[in-house]
């Protein structure tokens, strides 16, 4: 059974309607065992992988790999923070765009001056300031992805019937990629500025 074109933009908009990101006071105030780090994280961003059966959120080697790559400050008597907590889900999400060098950069500067410190801006107010921009860029996505749904659905337009869906369809996720590989460009130009600014 194929899903209807329709359905299927409005399907990845009910998808973008309902990404959520982990409030910060959903995370425990009291450290925690790593079995509980990957346990809270596994419950909170399961229904953000593509595969919620096979896909794995957060594992102990990675915690490990993370703290001896200079990603993640090492537990306190094995035990994780709030912001250990913070930390991983920004690597979280970084990961998947970002080489775990750049993911270092970016983190660094800000473990070394917030992790653990006594200042006016903690590793908290960092993440739910960035956080809470998000909600105001669903729906500009949301009219970027009709374009360029729109767009895509007028390519092919001599094609025969059998193959004019697949690719439009693909014409999508072309554009789709295209977006994605401009905006990984400009946030590694980004990061390489900051690294030279350090």
């Amino acid at each position: 059974m194929t899903i209807d074109k329709d359905d299927l933009l409005k399907s990845i908009l009910d998808s973008l309607s309902r990404i959520e990101h982990i409030q910060s006071e959903d995370i425990p105030n009291i450290d925690l065992y790593m079995d509980q780090v990957t346990t809270f994280m596994d419950q909170h961003l399961r229904a953000t992988t593509r595969y919620p059966d096979e896909d794995k959120i957060l594992t102990k080697t990675m915690i490990n790999n993370y703290a001896k790559n200079d990603l993640l400050p090492p537990p306190v008597k094995k035990k994780y923070s709030k912001e250990h907590v913070l930390v991983l889900i920004f690597i979280y999400y970084f990961k998947g765009v970002l080489s775990i060098s750049d993911i270092k950069a970016l983190l660094k500067p800000i473990t070394e001056k917030y992790f653990s410190k006594d200042s006016d801006l903690t590793l908290e107010d960092i993440y739910d300031e960035v956080f809470s921009l998000e909600s105001g860029r669903i729906d500009s996505m949301k009219e970027d992805i009709v374009k360029m749904y729109q767009e895509s659905e007028k390519t092919f337009s001599d094609a025969d019937d059998a193959d004019k869906d697949f690719l439009q369809k693909f014409s999508f996720i072309c554009m789709l990629s295209y977006d994605v590989y401009v905006k990984k460009l400009m946030i590694e130009k980004i990061i390489d500025e900051m690294q030279s600014e350090q």
